[in-house]
C-alpha cells in the first residue's frame, strides 16, 4: 500500500478517533431530513448549501471533521472551507465511518 502511496502521492491516514477524542467540531453537511434519520453523536448540521454563509462557525476551532452520506459532499465541504480560509479540515467522508469513533 505504501508503494501506492509513494507512486500516486496522497495524504497519509487521519487518526479519527484520536482527534475526535481531542474534541473536533463534528459537521455534518447532509440535508436537514438525511441528518433527522440518524446522525453521529455530538455533530453539527450544517447543510452543504449552507455552508458558505455559516462560516462564522467554524472560528477558533482547532480540528474540524467534514461529513456526508457517502463522501462527495464532505469533500465539497472541505474545498468550500479552505477556499474560504480555514485549512484545519479532516474529509471524514461517510457519516456511518466517522460515527465509529464517537462517543454513543
Amino acid at each position: 500500500m505504501n508503494i501506492f502511496k509513494q507512486l500516486f502521492g496522497g495524504s497519509p491516514a487521519i487518526d479519527l478517533e484520536s482527534v475526535i477524542k481531542e474534541g473536533a467540531f463534528l459537521v455534518d453537511v447532509r440535508t436537514t431530513q438525511e441528518f433527522a434519520g440518524g446522525h453521529v453523536h455530538g455533530s453539527v448540521n450544517i447543510p452543504l448549501n449552507q455552508l458558505a454563509s455559516q462560516i462564522s462557525r467554524f472560528s477558533g476551532k482547532q480540528h474540524i471533521i467534514v461529513f456526508c452520506q457517502s463522501g462527495g459532499r464532505s469533500r465539497q465541504a472541505k474545498s468550500i472551507l479552505e477556499a474560504k480560509g480555514i485549512t484545519n479540515v479532516i474529509d471524514g467522508g461517510a457519516w456511518t465511518h466517522v460515527a465509529k469513533y464517537s462517543k454513543v
